[in-house]
């Protein structure tokens, strides 16, 4: 696995309208990218959010200090028109990083089915993944039927590709959702959000093997799992059990807190992604600014959060760099998973160069 990364997160849209990241310090986000490369001992990141210029800001950060940028800003819940007049901004300006620093990959959207008007029935995320997940789509999936959102996705990323191959002269990828049957004959890498959960695990390698199939390097640009009992099967949808409407969130019902189920999650699935030679594996993510930890468990949105630090105003007065938060177990997991393999592989390097 050449490209060892994590998700990096410099502000996106809820669903209740707020910000991920309110606060966007550069000296925090300096410190934060460092650790990443020097205690996680990533060689590559993948930078998201709303605002192109933070991701521009971050992402020159991280390429300073060598790391492969994945330069991947996203607009949500727009209309495909404002999308992709969005993703030329986007591209013009990864250009002009990728002419400095070189190592820098274009990632197009993110589940845009989802995440823009125009593919799956729904005024919001919300509306759609109900519609994407309905008893009636899920047969038309399991019987072969072609979905005509997938047509009109793929026809959106053809036009959004001939747009961007004129501004950005680096390699594409897309972060794709797996019931978004993409047509990955412009794009240079394969990019897929792959979680594993209960519905997916028995078939899990399977369809790993298929995106290898297609003959082209395969990145996971996203995998990842909450910190508490149960959330390894429900996967990508382990973030669903606060309740946002309440006065002061919560959780929906008691969950036990499990940091071991996080890390062992994340381990076994980079030893499968090590052992396929997928050509890159980005965690998700490093930090949930807005699932704050709490001692209560009943307010520990931390639990709902995919970060492997957890968010806690006032924590750098008691650990870790003065940053405003504490690493979880898969912190340690990751840092000695990516250092160890990272050491491997620039062994096998040194050898072949021999």
């Amino acid at each position: 696995m050449k490209l060892r990364g994590i998700n990096y997160d410099t502000g996106t849209t809820t669903t209740t309208g707020g910000i991920t990241r309110e606060s966007f310090d550069l000296v925090i986000v300096e410190k934060e990218i460092k650790i990443i490369k020097e205690e996680l001992h990533c060689n590559a990141i993948r930078i998201s959010g709303i605002f192109i210029d933070r991701v521009t800001r971050a992402s020159e950060m991280a390429l300073k200090l060598g790391l492969t940028v994945c330069f991947s800003p996203f607009p949500l819940y727009d209309n495909p028109e404002n999308t992709l007049e969005y993703i030329i901004q986007s591209a013009m300006a990864a250009e002009k990083l990728r002419a400095r620093y070189s190592n820098v990959i274009l990632v197009l959207g993110c589940e845009l089915s989802l995440f823009t008007s125009g593919f799956i029935k729904g005024n919001d995320g919300n509306d759609r993944l109900a519609n994407l997940f309905s008893p009636v789509s899920l047969l038309k999936n399991m019987i072969g039927i072609k979905r005509r959102y997938n047509k009109r996705l793929n026809k959106f990323l053809s036009k959004a590709i001939g747009e961007i191959k004129m501004r950005f002269s680096g390699q594409v990828t897309y972060a794709s959702g797996t019931w978004e049957k993409v047509n990955w004959k412009e794009f240079d890498i394969i990019g897929v959000d792959l979680y594993r959960s209960s519905y997916n695990k028995s078939t899990y390698l399977k369809e790993l093997r298929h995106y290898k199939s297609i003959g082209k390097p395969f990145m996971i640009t996203e995998f990842g799992c909450c910190a508490y009992s149960g959330a390894d099967e429900k996967g990508a949808a382990g973030w669903a059990i606060v309740d946002w409407k309440k006065d002061i969130p919560e959780l929906k019902r008691p969950y036990t807190r499990d940091e071991t189920v996080q890390s062992r999650y994340l381990l076994e699935l980079l030893d499968i992604f090590e052992k396929e030679e997928v050509t890159g594996a980005f965690v998700f993510t490093f930090i949930s600014y807005n699932y704050l930890y709490n001692e209560d468990p009943r307010y520990d949105l931390d639990m709902a959060s995919y970060g492997i630090v957890k968010s806690m105003p006032g924590a750098g007065l008691r650990n870790y760099e003065d940053m405003q938060w504490i690493p979880k177990q898969a912190f340690y997991a990751v840092g000695n998973y990516f250092e160890n393999h990272g050491q491997t592989v620039a062994t096998k390097f040194r050898k072949t160069q021999d």
